[in-house]
């Protein structure tokens, strides 16, 4: 599909935002030496003050109401301008599942926490549970008005910055692993929470969370005790969608770079952009990512329409697609580069690191494979 005036409008604006707060060279450097390429306060905040965080949530709870497909928006040019957002991304994806399953007070507190630019985050993967998600370990015991929490979650995304962790916790012990399982909104300032920073290669902070007889309220339960595995399924669809829509922003990007450094390279006494090897590949890539593109949209706004027979094949289809796409434009575009690719002055080295991660995380695209292949047969 092809975006309305108005969202072309939109997406306009964050590009020239993203130019204006983030287009030097000084404020790239900053966004790659430290984990503010995942979260900084001081953008969201400003993005907050223009009413663009939570734009896809319900605006009873203060969201702006608008639908997945201007979520989708945000997220492409967001990450296209290289913005600090993968901290929202994640707190987004928690939110898909308090606001199917999550008590109003529950709904309040992260629709307007998301709103005002602060962190939420999803703490499900665990150090022996990754793709395998019922073998969930970590467990969460009912103690008169309580649950005990006790166990280890790992690769949680900006946990160390969130306000909550929409926490995945074994409750019982059943003949069906995915069985059993609980979901719990959690303080990250609890007693008996220690997180301890995971340093990747692209300065997204991650971590790994401990818990030691931390205790919450049962009212800390989302939605019903040991349907945590349901109540998560749609959440992770929207999830793909996510990621989805910041790869091929991401993917725009890279392109976009190797291009406008083609057209300034000379070698052989012409542009490097008028060799026709180099100029056909370009023209895969750009194909590749409008293609892709399309499909995004195409079922994002077939979520926001309500037809969702489809949406863990689709939305699998999308993640593994656009994360694809982003990574291999990356790598083809610092080969574009030559030299000028590998060097930290260009910004292209940046580009590639940042496309690794995508494929894995989120669901690794083999994982997607096998959902769009049960889907088939």
């Amino acid at each position: 599909m092809r975006l309305d005036a108005e969202r072309v409008e939109f997406a306009d604006a964050i590009r020239d935002f993203c130019q204006r707060e983030l287009g030097t060279l000084a404020q790239r450097d900053a966004l790659t030496e430290n984990e503010t390429v995942a979260n900084s306060p001081e953008i969201l905040q400003k993005m907050a003050d223009l009413g663009w965080l939570g734009v896809s949530l319900p605006s009873e709870y203060g969201g702006a109401g608008a639908g997945l497909v201007d979520e989708c928006v945000f997220l492409e040019e967001s990450h296209r301008g290289l913005a600090p957002v993968l901290g929202y991304s994640t707190g987004l994806t928690a939110a898909q599942t308090y606001l199917k399953w999550g008590t109003e007070e529950q709904k309040k507190t992260i629709v307007s926490n998301l709103v005002a630019g602060k962190i939420e985050a999803i703490a499900l993967s665990e150090p022996g549970t990754g793709s395998d998600l019922g073998a969930v370990q970590c467990r969460g015991v009912r103690d008169g008005d309580e649950y005990v929490i006790n166990g280890q979650k790992t690769w949680i995304s900006a946990a160390h910055v969130a306000e909550h962790l929409l926490l995945l916790v074994r409750e019982e012990t059943t003949g069906r692993k995915h069985e059993g399982l609980t979901l719990l909104m959690v303080p990250t300032d609890t007693p008996g929470i220690e997180m301890r920073e995971v340093v990747t290669m692209e300065a997204r902070t991650c971590n790994d969370v401990f818990f030691d007889n931390v205790r919450v309220p049962a009212s800390a339960v989302v939605g019903t005790p040991g349907q945590g595995w349901g109540h998560l399924m749609r959440g992770l669809s929207v999830e793909r969608m996510i990621i989805a829509a910041f790869s091929i922003g991401a993917a725009r990007r890279s392109l976009e770079d190797a291009i406008a450094y083609m057209r300034q390279r000379d070698a052989f006494g012409q542009s490097i952009s008028n060799f026709q090897a180099l100029r056909h590949r370009v023209a895969d890539l750009a194909t590749d990512i409008a293609t892709t593109r399309s499909f995004i949209y195409d079922v994002a706004q077939a979520i926001d329409d309500g037809v969702e027979s489809d949406l863990a094949q689709d939305s699998a289809m999308a993640k593994m697609r656009a994360t694809e796409v982003a990574k291999d434009t990356a790598l083809a575009a610092m080969q574009l580069m030559g030299g000028a690719g590998y060097a930290r002055e260009y910004g292209m080295e940046f580009q590639v690191r940042r496309a690794l991660a995508p494929p894995i995380f989120g669901g690794t695209n083999e994982i997607q494979r096998e959902i769009i292949a049960k889907a088939l047969f």
